[in-house]
């Protein structure tokens, strides 16, 4: 195999299908909260590829495991179990409501699991008529044309034709209109314990409390998207438990693998008995390296240390943002909880978060964006202080840049 070209962004126009528009910036190598480009360029790391690399680049633990098991075993098939998923759902079980694990390779595809299970649940238990599907408007639950629609944004789902059936939009934060649309038709109801994509909206504690309360009185399944909360983002391993709101069904992909592709779906033994052999499956899912890879980043980041770490991490990226801000005024509002962190531009800057990303990339900081207004930050959970505190500096530059 000889390699004759040049491996750059133009190729990407060349041979890729033309769904994205990448920076020209190439990443080859990371480590810890750093990253450098083809040209070694060094780029401290804000975004964690969108909430994934919750132990930062070639974290010594995810290493090692990955080697130890790609010298092991990597695939069977689910005609047979093995030592890594059995391990990982235990853990999972253990630290969690849930008693019952499935495994799959994303996000899309736990809440893909999640939906049918809630579907089967209602079926068998109430009859063809229950089957009404509730999210929320601005929510995201993945790129499967099921999940796309459960998904709160039209823009994503319009244009493939016929979009699966039974399913409604309510607004987050707002339990009128989800009361408006219950029924004891309602078979379950999907939301994410803050918004991510959506702009990084935190539930307000009567509405989360008040979702499970309607959920109760109508039947119908609680299921929480935690692919971007979940494993220690906002500071517990789970969201659900900060909010005191126990859901009926979990999904979790993400930060779950540290960077390696892994989903799972959490339930009780009273849910997850509707799934009988045959009902649902995948090819890669639980398989050997994904799950060793997970297990260690879950054994990681499930420690008192980690956790509260996030939250210490948390308050010291807020108070210099804010330190920012009171010199610039370009953010009329710093939210959201542990590192999922957005920064809502001012009207004056409206529609310029694009820009700002970009801005800070010059600068030497990869940050993300949620919508044309709102920056968002996602950074490991072990990112140093000092990590922090030069990538603020670094952002500080963009956003004077740009105040210009």
């Amino acid at each position: 195999m000889s390699n004759h070209f040049p491996v750059n962004r133009e190729l990407f126009d060349d041979v890729m299908v033309p769904n994205y528009a990448p920076s020209a910036v190439i990443p080859v190598r990371g480590l810890g909260s750093r990253v450098w480009d083809q040209q070694d360029r060094e780029f401290i790391d804000f975004a964690g590829g969108i909430a994934v690399n919750c132990l930062g680049h070639c974290h010594p633990a995810l290493v090692a495991a990955l080697t130890e098991q790609a010298n092991k075993i990597w695939h069977l098939s689910n005609v047979m179990t093995n030592e890594p998923a059995l391990r990982l759902a235990k853990k999972l079980t253990d630290s969690t409501f849930a008693d019952k694990v499935y495994f799959a390779n994303s996000g899309a595809e736990a809440n893909e699991a999640a939906l049918k299970l809630a579907r089967r649940f209602a079926l068998e238990n109430f009859g063809a008529e229950k089957s009404q599907i509730i999210a929320f408007k601005q929510g995201f639950h993945g790129r499967t044309f099921f999940t796309v629609t459960v998904g709160g944004q039209a823009a994503y789902s319009d244009g493939f034709g016929p979009k699966p059936g039974d399913i409604d939009h309510a607004e987050y934060n707002n339990l009128d209109s989800l009361k408006a649309l219950m029924s004891d038709k309602t078979c379950a109801v999907v939301m994410e314990p803050l918004q991510g994509e959506g702009g990084v909206v935190s539930p307000t504690d009567e509405f989360a409390k008040g979702v499970r309360e309607l959920c109760n009185q109508h039947n119908a399944l609680l299921i929480f998207d935690e692919v971007q909360t979940g494993v220690g983002r906002l500071g517990e391993l789970y969201a659900y438990m900060g909010l005191g709101v126990t859901p009926d069904i979990l999904t979790s992909a993400k930060a779950l693998g540290g960077g390696f592709p892994i989903g799972a779906m959490l339930t009780t033994n009273d849910i997850a008995q509707h799934l009988k052999v045959g009902t649902h499956g995948s090819t890669y899912g639980g398989n050997p390296l994904a799950c060793a890879v997970a297990e260690a980043a879950l054994d990681t980041v499930n420690t008192v240390e980690v956790l509260d770490g996030v939250k210490a991490k948390a308050k010291l990226y807020v108070a210099g943002l804010n330190a920012i801000n009171a010199k610039y005024h370009m953010f009329s509002e710093i939210r959201g909880k542990g590192l999922l962190i957005g920064a809502v531009l001012t009207e004056a800057y409206k529609g310029r978060a694009k820009e700002l990303l970009n801005a800070a990339l010059e600068e030497g900081l990869m940050t993300l964006i949620a919508g044309a207004n709102i920056m968002r930050f996602a950074p490991s959970l072990v990112i140093p202080d000092e990590d922090i505190v030069e990538g603020l500096a670094r952002f500080e530059k963009a956003v004077a840049k740009l105040a210009k």
